[in-house]
Protein backbone atom coordinates (compact mmCIF):
# COMPACT_ATOMS: atom_id res chain seq x y z
CA UNK A 1 0.00 0.00 0.00
CA UNK A 2 1.38 3.40 -1.04
CA UNK A 3 2.06 5.72 1.89
CA UNK A 4 0.31 9.09 1.70
CA UNK A 5 2.53 12.20 1.79
CA UNK A 6 2.23 14.29 4.99
CA UNK A 7 -0.82 16.53 5.17
CA UNK A 8 -0.63 20.26 5.89
CA UNK A 9 -3.95 21.72 7.07
CA UNK A 10 -4.35 25.50 6.96
CA UNK A 11 -7.17 26.90 9.10
CA UNK A 12 -8.31 30.22 7.64
CA UNK A 13 -7.78 31.75 4.20
CA UNK A 14 -7.07 35.36 5.03
CA UNK A 15 -3.72 37.06 4.48
CA UNK A 16 -1.68 34.46 6.37
CA UNK A 17 -3.59 31.39 5.26
CA UNK A 18 -3.89 32.25 1.58
CA UNK A 19 -0.38 33.64 1.13
CA UNK A 20 1.15 30.72 3.06
CA UNK A 21 -0.77 28.21 0.93
CA UNK A 22 0.28 30.02 -2.24
CA UNK A 23 3.96 29.90 -1.23
CA UNK A 24 3.76 26.24 -0.24
CA UNK A 25 2.03 25.40 -3.51
CA UNK A 26 4.89 27.01 -5.44
CA UNK A 27 7.76 25.55 -3.40
CA UNK A 28 6.67 22.04 -2.47
CA UNK A 29 8.28 19.31 -4.51
CA UNK A 30 6.09 16.80 -6.33
CA UNK A 31 4.60 14.40 -3.78
CA UNK A 32 6.41 16.05 -0.87
CA UNK A 33 3.19 17.06 0.95
CA UNK A 34 -0.47 17.78 0.32
CA UNK A 35 -2.12 21.02 1.42
CA UNK A 36 -5.70 21.40 2.66
CA UNK A 37 -7.19 24.87 3.23
CA UNK A 38 -10.31 25.18 5.40
CA UNK A 39 -12.37 28.36 5.49
CA UNK A 40 -16.08 29.22 5.58
CA UNK A 41 -15.65 31.42 2.48
CA UNK A 42 -14.11 30.17 -0.74
CA UNK A 43 -12.28 33.45 -1.31
CA UNK A 44 -9.77 35.76 0.34
CA UNK A 45 -10.75 39.41 0.83
CA UNK A 46 -8.06 42.04 0.28
CA UNK A 47 -9.29 44.34 3.03
CA UNK A 48 -7.27 47.51 2.17
CA UNK A 49 -9.44 47.84 -0.94
CA UNK A 50 -12.76 47.53 0.93
CA UNK A 51 -13.18 51.33 1.31
CA UNK A 52 -12.81 51.78 -2.45
CA UNK A 53 -15.26 48.94 -3.07
CA UNK A 54 -17.75 50.56 -0.69
CA UNK A 55 -17.31 53.92 -2.45
CA UNK A 56 -17.89 52.41 -5.89
CA UNK A 57 -14.35 52.97 -7.18
CA UNK A 58 -13.78 49.21 -7.45
CA UNK A 59 -16.06 46.34 -8.37
CA UNK A 60 -16.48 44.28 -5.14
CA UNK A 61 -15.75 41.01 -6.95
CA UNK A 62 -12.34 42.37 -7.91
CA UNK A 63 -11.17 42.83 -4.30
CA UNK A 64 -11.62 39.15 -3.47
CA UNK A 65 -9.41 36.27 -4.63
CA UNK A 66 -11.14 32.93 -5.43
CA UNK A 67 -9.26 30.20 -3.59
CA UNK A 68 -10.08 27.40 -6.00
CA UNK A 69 -8.59 29.40 -8.86
CA UNK A 70 -5.43 30.60 -7.12
CA UNK A 71 -4.75 27.48 -5.05
CA UNK A 72 -5.39 24.98 -7.82
CA UNK A 73 -3.02 22.38 -6.31
CA UNK A 74 -4.55 22.58 -2.83
CA UNK A 75 -7.64 20.91 -1.43
CA UNK A 76 -10.25 23.54 -0.49
CA UNK A 77 -12.87 22.71 2.13
CA UNK A 78 -15.66 25.25 2.69
CA UNK A 79 -16.88 24.92 6.25
CA UNK A 80 -16.78 26.34 9.74
CA UNK A 81 -13.93 25.09 11.91
CA UNK A 82 -15.28 24.36 15.39
CA UNK A 83 -12.18 22.99 17.11
CA UNK A 84 -8.45 22.63 16.48
CA UNK A 85 -6.66 19.93 18.43
CA UNK A 86 -2.91 19.91 18.93
CA UNK A 87 -2.76 16.69 20.90
CA UNK A 88 -4.91 14.63 18.54
CA UNK A 89 -3.68 16.33 15.32
CA UNK A 90 -7.28 16.88 14.18
CA UNK A 91 -9.31 19.81 12.82
CA UNK A 92 -13.07 19.56 13.33
CA UNK A 93 -15.23 21.16 10.62
CA UNK A 94 -18.98 21.78 10.39
CA UNK A 95 -20.24 21.88 6.80
CA UNK A 96 -23.28 23.76 5.54
CA UNK A 97 -25.10 20.44 5.24
CA UNK A 98 -24.36 16.88 6.15
CA UNK A 99 -22.22 15.35 8.89
CA UNK A 100 -19.18 17.18 10.28
CA UNK A 101 -15.68 16.30 9.12
CA UNK A 102 -12.69 15.44 11.28
CA UNK A 103 -9.55 16.20 9.29
CA UNK A 104 -6.28 14.68 10.52
CA UNK A 105 -3.06 16.57 9.87
CA UNK A 106 0.68 16.17 10.15
CA UNK A 107 1.38 19.92 10.10
CA UNK A 108 -0.96 22.73 11.09
CA UNK A 109 -1.13 26.38 10.08
CA UNK A 110 -3.55 28.15 12.40
CA UNK A 111 -4.62 31.47 10.84
CA UNK A 112 -8.33 32.30 11.36
CA UNK A 113 -7.49 36.00 11.79
CA UNK A 114 -9.57 38.31 13.93
CA UNK A 115 -13.10 39.57 14.47
CA UNK A 116 -14.44 43.01 15.38
CA UNK A 117 -13.78 44.01 18.97
CA UNK A 118 -17.09 45.22 20.33
CA UNK A 119 -18.20 46.57 23.70
CA UNK A 120 -21.45 45.99 25.64
CA UNK A 121 -22.99 49.25 24.43
CA UNK A 122 -26.82 49.34 24.40
CA UNK A 123 -28.12 49.15 20.85
CA UNK A 124 -24.77 48.48 19.19
CA UNK A 125 -25.52 44.88 18.21
CA UNK A 126 -28.90 45.87 16.77
CA UNK A 127 -27.92 49.07 14.93
CA UNK A 128 -24.20 48.83 14.18
CA UNK A 129 -22.36 47.37 11.22
CA UNK A 130 -18.70 46.36 10.97
CA UNK A 131 -16.27 46.93 8.13
CA UNK A 132 -14.18 43.77 7.79
CA UNK A 133 -15.86 41.85 4.98
CA UNK A 134 -16.83 42.54 1.38
CA UNK A 135 -20.44 41.82 2.32
CA UNK A 136 -20.34 44.60 4.90
CA UNK A 137 -18.77 46.98 2.37
CA UNK A 138 -21.49 46.28 -0.22
CA UNK A 139 -24.22 46.61 2.38
CA UNK A 140 -22.81 49.89 3.66
CA UNK A 141 -22.62 51.38 0.18
CA UNK A 142 -26.23 50.38 -0.57
CA UNK A 143 -27.34 51.64 2.82
CA UNK A 144 -25.74 55.08 2.45
CA UNK A 145 -27.24 55.56 -1.01
CA UNK A 146 -30.62 54.36 0.26
CA UNK A 147 -30.49 57.03 2.98
CA UNK A 148 -29.93 59.68 0.32
CA UNK A 149 -32.94 58.33 -1.58
CA UNK A 150 -35.01 58.47 1.60
CA UNK A 151 -33.91 62.00 2.44
CA UNK A 152 -34.77 63.18 -1.07
CA UNK A 153 -38.23 61.60 -0.91
CA UNK A 154 -39.54 62.24 2.61
CA UNK A 155 -41.39 65.34 3.81
CA UNK A 156 -40.69 64.53 7.47
CA UNK A 157 -37.78 66.70 8.62
CA UNK A 158 -36.89 64.38 11.53
CA UNK A 159 -36.69 61.38 9.20
CA UNK A 160 -34.60 63.37 6.75
CA UNK A 161 -32.16 64.55 9.43
CA UNK A 162 -31.77 61.02 10.79
CA UNK A 163 -31.19 59.59 7.30
CA UNK A 164 -28.47 62.13 6.55
CA UNK A 165 -26.54 61.52 9.79
CA UNK A 166 -23.65 59.04 9.64
CA UNK A 167 -21.54 57.94 12.62
CA UNK A 168 -18.23 56.06 12.53
CA UNK A 169 -16.73 54.81 15.79
CA UNK A 170 -12.98 54.20 15.77
CA UNK A 171 -10.38 56.37 14.04
CA UNK A 172 -7.77 53.84 13.02
CA UNK A 173 -7.01 52.94 9.41
CA UNK A 174 -10.31 51.16 8.77
CA UNK A 175 -12.48 53.87 10.27
CA UNK A 176 -10.79 56.86 8.66
CA UNK A 177 -10.54 55.28 5.21
CA UNK A 178 -14.12 54.00 5.28
CA UNK A 179 -15.55 57.34 6.40
CA UNK A 180 -13.43 59.37 3.98
CA UNK A 181 -14.30 57.23 0.96
CA UNK A 182 -18.02 57.04 1.74
CA UNK A 183 -18.27 60.76 2.50
CA UNK A 184 -16.54 61.42 -0.81
CA UNK A 185 -18.99 59.12 -2.60
CA UNK A 186 -22.04 60.64 -0.90
CA UNK A 187 -20.84 64.17 -1.67
CA UNK A 188 -20.42 63.18 -5.31
CA UNK A 189 -23.86 61.52 -5.36
CA UNK A 190 -25.58 64.68 -4.12
CA UNK A 191 -25.29 66.19 -7.59
CA UNK A 192 -28.02 63.73 -8.66
CA UNK A 193 -30.42 64.72 -5.85
CA UNK A 194 -32.04 68.11 -6.42
CA UNK A 195 -33.01 68.67 -2.78
CA UNK A 196 -30.02 67.10 -0.99
CA UNK A 197 -26.84 69.15 -0.67
CA UNK A 198 -23.51 68.03 0.85
CA UNK A 199 -24.04 70.57 3.63
CA UNK A 200 -27.26 68.74 4.61
CA UNK A 201 -25.28 65.66 5.64
CA UNK A 202 -23.70 65.26 9.06
CA UNK A 203 -20.68 62.97 9.39
CA UNK A 204 -19.30 62.08 12.81
CA UNK A 205 -16.11 60.28 13.75
CA UNK A 206 -15.94 59.20 17.39
CA UNK A 207 -12.56 58.22 18.85
CA UNK A 208 -11.91 57.31 22.49
CA UNK A 209 -8.23 58.32 22.39
CA UNK A 210 -6.75 61.75 21.75
CA UNK A 211 -5.51 61.16 18.18
CA UNK A 212 -6.44 59.51 14.91
CA UNK A 213 -4.47 57.08 12.74
CA UNK A 214 -1.49 56.55 15.08
CA UNK A 215 0.07 54.32 12.40
CA UNK A 216 1.14 57.31 10.26
CA UNK A 217 2.79 59.29 13.05
CA UNK A 218 1.59 62.19 15.17
CA UNK A 219 2.22 65.02 12.70
CA UNK A 220 0.63 63.20 9.77
CA UNK A 221 -2.29 62.24 11.99
CA UNK A 222 -2.77 65.91 12.87
CA UNK A 223 -2.71 66.83 9.19
CA UNK A 224 -5.33 64.14 8.46
CA UNK A 225 -7.49 65.46 11.29
CA UNK A 226 -7.39 68.96 9.84
CA UNK A 227 -8.31 67.66 6.39
CA UNK A 228 -11.32 65.76 7.71
CA UNK A 229 -12.58 68.75 9.67
CA UNK A 230 -12.06 71.00 6.65
CA UNK A 231 -14.48 68.72 4.78
CA UNK A 232 -17.10 69.32 7.47
CA UNK A 233 -16.61 66.01 9.27
CA UNK A 234 -17.21 66.33 13.02
CA UNK A 235 -14.30 64.44 14.64
CA UNK A 236 -14.78 63.88 18.39
CA UNK A 237 -11.53 62.88 20.11
CA UNK A 238 -11.49 61.59 23.68
CA UNK A 239 -15.13 60.64 23.24
CA UNK A 240 -16.93 57.30 23.60
CA UNK A 241 -20.19 55.93 22.30
CA UNK A 242 -22.43 55.39 25.33
CA UNK A 243 -25.64 54.17 23.68
CA UNK A 244 -27.16 53.54 20.25
CA UNK A 245 -30.54 52.15 21.26
CA UNK A 246 -33.14 52.59 18.48
CA UNK A 247 -30.54 54.56 16.48
CA UNK A 248 -30.48 57.28 19.12
CA UNK A 249 -26.79 58.09 19.56
CA UNK A 250 -25.53 59.16 22.98
CA UNK A 251 -21.89 60.23 23.31
CA UNK A 252 -19.82 60.55 26.47
CA UNK A 253 -19.51 64.32 25.99
CA UNK A 254 -23.28 64.67 26.43
CA UNK A 255 -24.18 64.97 22.73
CA UNK A 256 -27.36 63.17 21.64
CA UNK A 257 -28.90 62.79 18.19
CA UNK A 258 -30.53 60.24 15.88
CA UNK A 259 -28.52 58.55 13.14
CA UNK A 260 -29.62 55.90 10.65
CA UNK A 261 -26.02 54.80 10.05
CA UNK A 262 -23.62 53.53 12.71
CA UNK A 263 -20.34 51.95 11.59
CA UNK A 264 -18.15 50.23 14.19
CA UNK A 265 -14.44 50.16 13.34
CA UNK A 266 -12.99 50.32 16.87
CA UNK A 267 -10.36 47.62 16.55
CA UNK A 268 -10.21 43.85 16.32
CA UNK A 269 -9.59 40.91 18.64
CA UNK A 270 -8.23 37.39 17.98
CA UNK A 271 -10.70 34.87 16.61
CA UNK A 272 -12.41 33.05 19.53
CA UNK A 273 -11.86 29.67 17.84
CA UNK A 274 -8.52 29.34 19.65
CA UNK A 275 -10.28 28.98 23.02
CA UNK A 276 -12.18 25.89 21.82
CA UNK A 277 -9.06 23.70 21.53
CA UNK A 278 -5.79 23.12 23.34
CA UNK A 279 -3.73 25.90 21.76
CA UNK A 280 -1.56 27.87 24.23
CA UNK A 281 -3.01 31.38 24.63
CA UNK A 282 -1.82 34.62 26.19
CA UNK A 283 -3.94 36.99 28.25
CA UNK A 284 -5.43 38.60 25.12
CA UNK A 285 -6.57 35.32 23.57
CA UNK A 286 -3.70 35.19 21.05
CA UNK A 287 -1.85 31.98 20.26
CA UNK A 288 1.63 31.96 21.75
CA UNK A 289 4.29 31.51 19.09
CA UNK A 290 8.07 31.67 18.94
CA UNK A 291 10.02 34.04 16.66
CA UNK A 292 10.12 31.12 14.19
CA UNK A 293 6.28 31.31 14.10
CA UNK A 294 5.74 27.80 15.41
CA UNK A 295 3.26 27.38 18.26
CA UNK A 296 5.02 27.26 21.62
CA UNK A 297 5.80 23.70 22.72
CA UNK A 298 5.30 22.16 19.27
CA UNK A 299 7.30 21.53 16.16
CA UNK A 300 4.35 20.68 13.89
CA UNK A 301 2.02 23.68 14.37
CA UNK A 302 2.49 27.25 13.15
CA UNK A 303 0.53 30.48 13.54
CA UNK A 304 0.80 34.14 12.56
CA UNK A 305 -1.28 37.22 11.85
CA UNK A 306 -3.97 38.82 14.00
CA UNK A 307 -4.63 35.63 15.98
CA UNK A 308 -1.02 35.16 17.13
CA UNK A 309 1.28 36.91 19.61
CA UNK A 310 4.31 37.22 17.34
CA UNK A 311 7.41 38.58 19.16
CA UNK A 312 8.76 41.78 17.62
CA UNK A 313 12.51 41.21 17.50
CA UNK A 314 13.10 44.87 16.58
CA UNK A 315 11.48 45.92 19.88
CA UNK A 316 12.28 43.31 22.54
CA UNK A 317 9.39 42.55 24.87
CA UNK A 318 6.73 43.74 22.41
CA UNK A 319 4.63 42.00 19.76
CA UNK A 320 3.96 42.84 16.12
CA UNK A 321 0.85 44.88 15.38
CA UNK A 322 -2.20 43.22 13.76
CA UNK A 323 -1.69 44.72 10.30
CA UNK A 324 -1.86 43.51 6.71
CA UNK A 325 1.80 44.41 6.23
CA UNK A 326 2.89 42.04 9.01
CA UNK A 327 0.45 39.30 8.00
CA UNK A 328 1.72 39.09 4.41
CA UNK A 329 5.36 39.03 5.48
CA UNK A 330 4.72 36.53 8.27
CA UNK A 331 2.87 34.23 5.87
CA UNK A 332 5.96 33.91 3.66
CA UNK A 333 8.27 33.29 6.61
CA UNK A 334 5.83 30.79 8.09
CA UNK A 335 5.67 28.83 4.83
CA UNK A 336 9.47 28.78 4.54
CA UNK A 337 9.84 27.57 8.14
CA UNK A 338 7.23 24.87 7.63
CA UNK A 339 9.16 23.66 4.59
CA UNK A 340 12.38 23.76 6.61
CA UNK A 341 10.74 21.63 9.32
CA UNK A 342 9.48 19.19 6.70
CA UNK A 343 12.96 18.89 5.23
CA UNK A 344 14.90 18.89 8.50
CA UNK A 345 16.51 22.27 7.85
CA UNK A 346 17.14 25.26 10.12
CA UNK A 347 14.26 27.65 10.81
CA UNK A 348 14.61 31.43 10.44
CA UNK A 349 13.07 33.88 12.94
CA UNK A 350 10.63 36.52 11.71
CA UNK A 351 12.23 39.94 11.74
CA UNK A 352 10.74 42.85 9.89
CA UNK A 353 11.84 46.26 8.74
CA UNK A 354 9.07 48.84 9.03
CA UNK A 355 8.23 50.07 5.54
CA UNK A 356 5.71 52.71 6.53
CA UNK A 357 2.00 53.34 6.19
CA UNK A 358 -0.33 54.56 3.46
CA UNK A 359 -3.98 55.57 3.66
CA UNK A 360 -6.61 56.85 1.26
CA UNK A 361 -8.84 59.77 2.26
CA UNK A 362 -11.11 59.67 -0.76
CA UNK A 363 -10.60 60.16 -4.47
CA UNK A 364 -7.23 61.87 -5.17
CA UNK A 365 -6.63 62.41 -1.45
CA UNK A 366 -4.35 60.47 0.89
CA UNK A 367 -1.61 60.41 3.49
CA UNK A 368 1.55 58.29 3.55
CA UNK A 369 4.77 57.79 5.47
CA UNK A 370 7.08 55.40 3.63
CA UNK A 371 10.69 54.78 4.67
CA UNK A 372 10.72 58.13 6.48
CA UNK A 373 9.29 60.02 3.51
CA UNK A 374 6.03 61.88 4.23
CA UNK A 375 3.50 62.43 1.46
CA UNK A 376 0.14 64.17 1.42
CA UNK A 377 -2.72 64.64 -1.01
CA UNK A 378 -2.45 63.30 -4.56
CA UNK A 379 1.09 61.79 -4.27
CA UNK A 380 0.07 59.90 -1.13
CA UNK A 381 -3.14 58.69 -2.77
CA UNK A 382 -1.14 57.44 -5.76
CA UNK A 383 1.33 55.74 -3.41
CA UNK A 384 -1.56 54.05 -1.58
CA UNK A 385 -2.99 52.63 -4.79
CA UNK A 386 0.39 51.57 -6.15
CA UNK A 387 1.47 49.80 -2.97
CA UNK A 388 -1.73 47.81 -2.50
CA UNK A 389 -1.99 46.98 -6.19
CA UNK A 390 1.50 45.45 -5.98
CA UNK A 391 0.39 43.31 -3.02
CA UNK A 392 -2.82 42.08 -4.67
CA UNK A 393 -2.43 38.39 -5.60
CA UNK A 394 -2.56 37.29 -9.25
CA UNK A 395 -2.19 39.23 -12.48
CA UNK A 396 -5.90 38.63 -13.15
CA UNK A 397 -6.99 40.66 -10.13
CA UNK A 398 -4.38 43.36 -10.74
CA UNK A 399 -5.62 43.80 -14.32
CA UNK A 400 -9.27 44.01 -13.28
CA UNK A 401 -8.51 46.64 -10.64
CA UNK A 402 -6.52 48.72 -13.13
CA UNK A 403 -9.46 48.51 -15.54
CA UNK A 404 -11.85 49.75 -12.83
CA UNK A 405 -9.58 52.69 -12.09
CA UNK A 406 -9.15 53.48 -15.79
CA UNK A 407 -12.89 53.50 -16.46
CA UNK A 408 -13.35 55.79 -13.47
CA UNK A 409 -11.23 58.39 -15.26
CA UNK A 410 -13.85 58.69 -18.02
CA UNK A 411 -17.17 57.88 -16.30
CA UNK A 412 -18.79 58.99 -13.06
CA UNK A 413 -19.28 56.30 -10.44
CA UNK A 414 -22.62 54.55 -10.15
CA UNK A 415 -25.05 55.72 -7.48
CA UNK A 416 -27.54 52.85 -7.70
CA UNK A 417 -28.63 51.38 -4.38
CA UNK A 418 -29.25 47.63 -4.61
CA UNK A 419 -30.59 47.25 -1.10
CA UNK A 420 -32.60 44.15 -2.05
CA UNK A 421 -29.33 42.21 -2.24
CA UNK A 422 -29.51 41.79 1.54
CA UNK A 423 -32.91 40.07 1.29
CA UNK A 424 -33.18 38.72 -2.27
CA UNK A 425 -36.18 36.44 -1.56
CA UNK A 426 -38.30 39.01 0.28
CA UNK A 427 -40.37 40.07 -2.74
CA UNK A 428 -40.97 36.50 -3.87
CA UNK A 429 -41.99 35.39 -0.38
CA UNK A 430 -44.33 38.38 -0.12
CA UNK A 431 -45.83 37.61 -3.51
CA UNK A 432 -46.41 34.02 -2.45
CA UNK A 433 -48.21 35.31 0.64
CA UNK A 434 -50.31 37.72 -1.40
CA UNK A 435 -48.49 40.80 -0.08
CA UNK A 436 -46.85 43.57 -2.10
CA UNK A 437 -43.11 43.01 -1.52
CA UNK A 438 -42.37 46.74 -1.65
CA UNK A 439 -45.29 48.35 0.20
CA UNK A 440 -46.30 45.49 2.47
CA UNK A 441 -49.96 45.95 1.47
CA UNK A 442 -52.05 42.84 0.79
CA UNK A 443 -53.18 42.76 -2.81
CA UNK A 444 -56.98 42.48 -3.32
CA UNK A 445 -57.75 38.92 -4.33
CA UNK A 446 -59.68 39.91 -7.44
CA UNK A 447 -56.77 42.02 -8.77
CA UNK A 448 -54.33 39.12 -8.70
CA UNK A 449 -54.18 37.38 -12.09
CA UNK A 450 -55.74 33.93 -12.03
CA UNK A 451 -52.53 32.29 -13.08
CA UNK A 452 -50.72 33.96 -10.14
CA UNK A 453 -53.39 32.61 -7.74
CA UNK A 454 -53.02 29.09 -9.04
CA UNK A 455 -56.50 29.24 -10.62
CA UNK A 456 -55.59 28.77 -14.24
CA UNK A 457 -56.92 25.19 -14.26
CA UNK A 458 -60.19 25.97 -12.44
CA UNK A 459 -63.25 25.56 -14.69
CA UNK A 460 -65.37 28.66 -15.27
CA UNK A 461 -68.24 29.17 -12.88
CA UNK A 462 -66.61 27.39 -9.94
CA UNK A 463 -66.81 29.53 -6.79
CA UNK A 464 -63.54 30.51 -5.12
CA UNK A 465 -63.70 30.35 -1.32
CA UNK A 466 -61.65 32.70 0.85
Amino acid sequence: MTQQPPRIVIVGAGYVGMYAALRLQRRLRLGEARVTVVDFDSYMTYQPFLPEAAAGNLEPRHVVVPLRTVLSHCEIISGCVTRVGLADHTVHVELQEGPPRHIPYDYLVYAPGSISRTLPIPGLAECGIGFKTVEEAIHLRNHVLAQLDLAASTTDEAVRRRALTFVFVGAGYAGVEALAELEDMARDACRHFKNVKPSDMRWYMVEATGRIMPEVGEDMGEWTLRQLRRRGIDVRLGTRLESARDHHIVLSDGTEFDAATLVWTAGVKPHPLAASGDLPLDGKGRVKVTPMLNVEGTDHAFSAGDCAAVPDLTRPGEFTAPSAQHAVRQAKQLADNLLATLRGETLTPYRHKYAGSVASLGLHKGVAQVYGMKLRGLPAWFMHRSYHLSRMPTFNRKARIIMDWTLALFFRREIVSLGALAHPRREFESAAAGVDGRTGARAPADTVPREDRGEAARPAGVTRYA
